[in-house]
């Protein structure tokens, strides 16, 4: 058959045509068969990244009607605000907790491990809530004693046979209160870590951040105290430590 292109005209054996599709086929099933397993891959991949972002709730829900000890200074105690409106009455109304206000204004962690076992005995909490150590860091007293001492509250309340949820407080700063930027102090994070314990970050920080949430430099007002309650809450149910009512 003549050929009509200028080139040279070459005819290809038909053997060797087979050959060509047989090779072309290989190569598209071997490239689909690569996609599929690269998909898969990613797929797996996708599903393990998820798993392990699902963080396992620490807790054990605490039903309503149940003693919950809020272990203190005198932000527990309210001050700054009238005793209804301090973040343990608010957080009993909103979980049905009967929850025992143990704050004592000015009291360090030191003074509150010391009221701890008798406050154990009396009220057998389910959950144990401690919020202590400003006054340490106020007072400028050595950290490593307010750790030892925050560690030991924790252990105490859970020998008793207490959950404990851990609620950080932040580093004393008259700049950073100044431009609404209190950050926890890190050895709240540590305890919590170092005993795996659920920890509310960044409550009281946020609440004596905002100058229209506070009664004083170091005390929350009566908006204030609310907040905390509902944040304190929100933490508890993320850790499975309270249902939605």
């Amino acid at each position: 058959m003549p050929c009509n292109h200028a080139r040279d005209c070459r005819l290809v054996p038909a053997g060797r045509t087979r050959s060509l599709h047989t090779l072309t086929g290989m190569t598209l099933q071997r490239r689909v068969a690569l996609t599929h397993g690269l998909a898969l891959a990613g797929a797996l991949a996708l599903g393990a990244l998820a798993a392990c972002s699902k963080r396992k709730p620490l807790g054990r829900v605490v039903p309503a009607g149940a003693a919950v000890l809020a272990l203190g200074d005198s932000l527990t105690f309210g001050t700054g605000a009238t005793p209804e409106t301090s973040y343990p009455a608010v957080l009993a109304a909103l979980s049905g907790w009967q929850v025992i206000n143990a704050g004592v204004p000015g009291d360090t962690s030191a003074q509150a491990l010391e009221r701890l076992p008798a406050l154990l005995q009396e009220h057998k909490p389910t959950l144990v809530l401690v919020s202590i150590g400003g006054n340490d860091l106020l007072r400028r007293l050595p950290e490593a004693d307010t750790r030892a001492s925050l560690q030991h509250i924790c252990e105490l309340a859970q020998a008793a046979g207490a959950q404990v949820l851990l609620l950080a407080v932040p580093r004393p700063s008259v700049a950073a209160a100044f431009v609404g930027s209190l950050s926890d102090h890190p050895m709240y994070a540590e305890v919590s870590a170092a005993l795996r314990l659920p920890l509310h970050a960044q409550g009281w920080a946020a609440v004596l951040a905002d100058e229209s949430l506070r009664s004083d430099p170091i005390h929350a007002n009566a908006r204030g105290y609310a907040q905390m309650a509902r944040s304190v809450y929100d933490t508890a149910l993320g850790q499975g430590l309270a249902q939605r009512r």
